[in-house]
C-alpha cells in the first residue's frame, strides 16, 4: 500500500490491483486441490493421441478444476464486495465500493436503498449457493 501512495496516483486501477492481489491466495486455495486430485496422464494421453495443449486443457484439465475456479471465483468475489480496509487504503477521491459507501452512511445514518441492497446481495448468494448444492449438476453426481 505503501508503493501505491508514493509512486502511483491512487484511483479505480490501484483499488483493482489491491483487491487482485489480496485475493490470489484464496483463490489458489480453492484451485490447487482440484489440480492435485486430477490426472496428468490424461493430459498426456490426450496430447500423444494428437490434441494440441489448449484442446487438451479445455476438455482434460478445465473440467476437472472447474469447481474450484469456480469457487475461488466466487470466494474472490465475496471479499472484494466486503474488504474494507483494501479498498479504504488504495482508493482516490471519487471512488466508492459498497463497503466504504456504507462506512461513511454509518455517521449520518444508512439509507433504506442500503438495506434492500444488502437484501439482494444476500438472496443472490443463498440462491447461487442452494444452486451449486441442489441443482441438476449435484443430483447427476449422487446418482453416479
Amino acid at each position: 500500500m505503501l508503493l501505491f501512495v508514493r509512486f502511483t496516483r491512487l484511483g479505480m486501477s490501484t483499488v483493482l490491483i489491491a483487491h487482485i492481489t489480496f485475493n490470489i491466495p484464496y483463490v489458489i486455495l480453492n484451485v490447487l486441490p482440484k489440480l492435485k486430485q486430477s490426472s496428468r496422464t490424461t493430459y498426456e494421453a490426450a496430447l500423444d493421441l494428437g490434441a494440441t495443449p489448449l484442446y487438451a486443457f479445455f476438455k482434460i484439465i478445465w473440467p476437472q478444476i472447474r469447481p474450484g475456479v469456480f469457487s475461488g471465483f466466487l470466494m474472490a468475489m465475496t471479499m472484494s464486495l466486503d474488504d474494507f480496509s483494501v479498498t479504504y487504503f488504495t482508493k482516490g477521491a471519487g471512488i466508492h465500493t459498497l463497503s466504504t459507501m456504507i462506512y461513511t452512511e454509518m455517521r449520518k445514518g444508512i439509507r433504506p436503498e442500503m438495506y434492500a441492497l444488502s437484501t439482494i446481495l444476500f438472496l443472490l448468494a443463498l440462491v447461487l449457493l442452494l444452486f451449486m448444492n441442489f441443482g441438476p449438476s449435484a443430483r447427476r453426481e449422487k446418482e453416479a
